[in-house]
């Protein structure tokens, strides 16, 4: 079992769990320390499109010693954004999305006493106008050049067909906000307008989008957009291309109003009989060269750009430059096929052109016809026809005139004297005979 405590050290430790009970206050701050008063009469208005300014009246009874400051917080949709800021001013002026519960709260504090504490915050909401789902969704701004801007969104996915959104635009330096007038339709909506803006010392200003349509239905979006962040260069226009040796030399302009050396580029060198492609960095220069290259191929080129991180914090690259070419790509297919092509031509040709002589010569110098031929042809022909005729009496009778009639002579010799046939000797006689 344990030593029993003395009575004495029971009451002593009691009263010392008293006083420490009763050193603090209620809400768990320190006692003996005073709470300050908190700042009054707070509200809101909003400014410049996207702009919500808060004010508020100063807190009373302050005593002199306080360095007195005003802490505000801003919370949306209840979450706090981490933007404790704190300050002497009474007021406080933010670039907020309208399309969500913007809630603010201040609070005095005493930053070089420790005797006080800090006032309990002073709460107001700014709660979204329009319904629902009716808010652009998707917003995607471009700074294109440091000329123009394009925003493109998506329709919130409770409106109709016929909802119409505008957007407006403003920046620190331009005066009243403006209205886009070059709206782009389709499966996403757009606008794209002129925007110049000069570069002081302190850098771009914050531009403010607001996207709303006319009608009270629909909830009007906010956004804003540091310009070094959302920068998109032109494409370069190459300038020159040239071989010279084994060397090729490319040349290009500089897209833009873009400062000198706040560029960086990278060119594309392909090697078309292997497709193999080269990418090559360069920076402060608009202009390079390879070494080393086929004399007997064909490369083609192409530049893009993108800003320097010196200049600019986008990493948007620009679009490809035309492609340009340069050399001679030697193909001994061709050749061969060339090779084997000229003598089929030529057989071919000649073919053509002695069966076509031939017929030309037929032309030119007709066959002279065989007389015999002729004649055996016509005899044949009637011989033929003759057959062909009817009536053999006829044949029968004509015939016996066609015959043809034959007399023979026969020579006699006469026997007499001698003398007689000396005579006849001389002067021979003869007997016919018809038979």
């Amino acid at each position: 079992m344990g030593a029993a405590v003395p009575a004495g050290a029971r009451l002593f430790l009691a009263l010392t769990l008293c006083l420490a009970a009763g050193a603090a206050e209620p809400d768990g701050r320190p006692a003996g320390r005073k709470v300050l008063p908190p700042p009054s009469n707070l509200h809101y208005s909003f400014g410049q499109l996207c702009k919500l300014k808060w004010t508020w009246n100063p807190a009373e009874g302050i005593h002199s010693g306080c360095d007195l400051k005003y802490c505000s917080e801003i919370l949306i949709n209840g979450i706090p954004q981490d933007n404790r800021e704190w300050t002497k001013n009474l007021f406080r002026e933010e670039a907020v999305s309208l399309n969500e519960e913007v809630h603010f709260r201040v609070r005095s504090e005493c930053k070089s006493d420790n005797t006080s504490e800090p006032s309990n915050w002073v709460k107001i909401s700014t709660p979204p106008k329009g319904a629902a789902g009716t808010a652009a969704v998707g917003i995607n701004c471009t700074w294109h050049d440091l000329e123009y801007m394009v925003c493109t969104w998506l329709p919130g996915q409770n409106v109709n067909a016929s909802t119409n959104y505008t957007l407006y635009y403003w920046y620190e330096g331009l005066g009243n906000h403006q209205q886009c007038q070059n709206y782009i339709y389709g499966e996403n909506f757009g606008c794209n307008f002129s925007l110049s803006i000069p570069n002081s010392t302190n850098g771009y200003p914050t531009i403010s989008i607001l996207i709303r349509d006319n009608s009270e239905e629909i909830r009007p979006v906010c956004t804003n957009r540091n310009p070094t962040t959302i920068v998109k260069p032109g494409p370069p226009r190459i300038v020159t291309v040239s071989m010279i040796r084994d060397e090729i030399h490319i040349e290009w302009q500089k897209p833009g109003t873009f400062p000198p050396n706040c560029l960086a580029y990278q060119v594309e060198l392909k090697d078309s009989k292997s497709d193999f492609v080269q990418l090559y960095d360069i920076k402060q220069s608009n202009k390079t060269w390879f070494p080393n290259v086929h004399p007997n191929t064909v490369y083609i080129l192409k530049v893009r750009a993108r800003p320097e991180e010196t200049c600019y914090s986008s990493s948007h690259w620009s679009d490809w430059s035309e492609e340009k070419s340069i050399g001679e790509n030697t193909d001994f297919t061709f050749y061969i096929v060339l090779i084997l092509t000229i003598p089929l031509t030529v057989a071919v040709a000649t073919i053509i052109l002695l069966v076509y002589l031939k017929r030309l010569k037929i032309l030119i110098y007709p066959q002279i016809p065989d007389p015999r031929k002729i004649i055996k042809r016509m005899f044949g022909e009637q011989i033929e026809d003759s057959q062909s005729c009817p009536g053999d009496d006829f044949l029968n009778v004509y015939k016996p005139a066609m015959e043809e009639e034959i007399h023979y002579l026969v020579c006699i010799e006469n026997p007499e004297s001698s003398t007689s046939e000396n005579e006849d000797r001389e002067r021979p006689s003869l007997q016919v005979k018809a038979l």
